[in-house]
């Protein structure tokens, strides 16, 4: 009995594998739109797909970014500043690309710039504090894909829209995990609504990191920032030594980020041109052994690993 149980699941595994291999051909002739590539995921996606020959139109928000990549890749890429929290900038960006696929339409979209911060407790937060991690990480999300999806359409093409393993399970309050639980709906309603013209979404789910947007100092910083700003009645329930607990979480935790940024990035270049993508990619030791599991854990076991394994107690905690 278990040896027919190895046989199908070894079979099962061995049929993905194949299938998962298949590349889309002509590829050196499909052009792929990516936010974000100042750093990060999107700076080397972008470089990454250039070599591989994709045209590459690649969306930064400063210029001192954009020269910078154009410095270290081919004369196929090509930028454009993008500020996706700015209707007149997405504007100007999708003429920008329709200019330069013309009838061949848009084969990729990759939706990949995100801030994290501020990030804290949600009782330290104000409500402006959610409204600038979602203006980027949501909205900007949708507003982008709404402007070029025409031309996705037009490729039978690909969406992928880079969420997180807080999308997953919400361990810490702010702006951030709300963000990326609704990049999870938006992707897979999209999904659902473009499959029959044959246009294809995935969703990037990364652990932790080392990028921009979640560099230990900015994220003490901004930490400090939120309670120096947090009435008197809250500090006098958390105190100051859950601060500092919190603080030192955040270090620790920061040390342990992977540097291989490739894991991401890897799964991104699979998602655009496989004949088979996943439909969710979870890079990282820590998404797929601790996070993952995690999201499918009852409630009330999530909620005590958090209780008491991660966050310290506040002083007025009963």
């Amino acid at each position: 009995m278990w040896l027919y149980l190895v046989g199908l699941v070894s079979l099962y595994y061995l049929l993905r594998w194949y299938r998962e291999r298949q590349v889309v051909s002509h590829l050196r002739d499909k052009y792929v739109f990516i936010t974000g590539c100042d750093s990060g995921f999107g700076n080397l996606l972008a470089r990454q797909l250039d070599l591989q020959g994709l045209r590459v139109l690649a969306a930064c928000l400063t210029e001192q970014g954009a020269e910078q990549l154009r410095g270290q890749t081919s004369d196929r890429l090509e930028t454009v500043i993008l500020d996706v929290t700015q209707t007149e900038s997405i504007a100007a960006a999708t003429q920008w690309v329709k200019e330069h696929v013309g009838d061949r339409g848009l084969w990729g979209l990759v939706n990949n710039a995100g801030i994290s911060v501020p990030s804290a407790l949600n009782e330290w937060l104000t409500k402006q504090d959610f409204v600038n991690i979602l203006d980027v990480n949501l909205l900007g999300v949708i507003e982008v894909t709404l402007n070029l999806l025409s031309l996705v359409r037009k490729a039978r093409g690909r969406v992928v829209n880079v969420s997180s393993v807080f999308g997953r399970v919400s361990l810490c309050g702010g702006g951030y995990c709300i963000s990326k639980y609704g990049v999870e709906a938006f992707s897979d309603s999209l999904r659902r609504e473009l499959s029959s013209f044959g246009v294809k979404v995935a969703i990037i789910e990364p652990g932790f990191f080392k990028t921009g947007i979640n560099k230990t100092e900015t994220l003490l910083l901004k930490l400090q920032e939120r309670w120096d700003q947090a009435s008197l009645d809250v500090k006098e329930a958390y105190g100051k030594k859950f601060l500092d607990s919190y603080m030192k979480m955040i270090e620790t935790m920061g040390k342990i980020y992977s540097s291989n940024l490739s894991l991401v990035t890897d799964c991104m270049e699979h998602a655009l041109t496989a004949c088979h993508p996943r439909t969710r990619y979870s890079p990282g030791w820590d998404a797929k052994l601790f996070y993952l599991p995690m999201s499918y854990m009852p409630t009330a076991l999530v909620d005590a690993v958090d209780y008491y394994l991660l966050f310290p107690r506040p002083e007025q905690a009963r």
